[in-house]
């Protein structure tokens, strides 16, 4: 913890709020620090329950993804209040667990929009890399639902399933961009010049050009 204080700077902090995150420490210091320390599962637990955003974050980087059980990485995601800490927990933790597809089940029926998101997350890990079994037809419908009137980061998640969906299956990519179209999610959101907007249409159509020039 007092390493983890030594690499705080205020300048990095300030822009992680911005995002929601209140921390300060340079996340390549922290990947640099998590190496030396290597795997650690007792020493990541003790991280965790500090309610620290850094130490959280290294502690998702420190533990071993496979050795926590369904009902702990549920309380864990509930206790992930910061974005950063979110995403790193579903990308780096639960993605690598056994548990990870009765999680999604449950997830994405959960009235918590934070918990929603990470099960729209591990749907949208499955239409890319494992699609078989998933009703994709479903799933866009859902979208068209209730992705206009959605919390902001269960929005982006569904966002996100849509764009995958148009990329990865060109039988629905006409009705993915065409809900994208008509919902207009995201649509003015601010990019930066040689980024591709998260509005679906152009994410859609963007991807798939690259994946044709390849």
């Amino acid at each position: 913890m007092a390493e983890l204080a030594g690499l705080e700077d205020p300048k990095t902090r300030e822009v992680n709020e911005k995002h929601g995150d209140d921390h300060g420490v340079n996340l390549g210091k922290l990947r640099a620090l998590a190496k030396r320390l290597k795997t650690q599962q007792e020493l990541a637990s003790r991280l965790w329950q500090t309610d620290d955003t850094a130490a959280r974050l290294l502690a998702i980087l420190i533990c071993r993804p496979k050795a926590f059980e369904r009902d702990e990485l549920d309380v864990m995601l509930r206790e992930a209040r910061t974005p950063k800490v979110h995403d790193w927990f579903v990308n780096y933790v639960v993605k690598k667990n056994r548990h990870s597809e009765e999680l999604r089940l449950a997830w994405s029926a959960d009235p918590d929009p934070g918990v929603a998101s990470a099960g729209w997350a591990l749907t949208t890990e499955r239409v890319a890399k494992k699609p078989e079994g998933l009703d994709l037809a479903g799933l866009l419908e859902v979208i068209e639902a209730e992705m206009k009137d959605a919390p902001d980061r269960l929005q982006w998640a569904m966002n996100h399933c849509l764009a995958q969906i148009g990329i990865e299956h060109a039988e629905y990519r006409t009705r993915a961009i065409e809900i994208g179209e008509r919902l207009a999610v995201l649509k003015d959101y601010p990019t930066s010049p040689g980024c591709t907007s998260p509005f679906a249409p152009i994410w859609i159509t963007e991807m798939v050009r690259r994946q044709h020039d390849k």
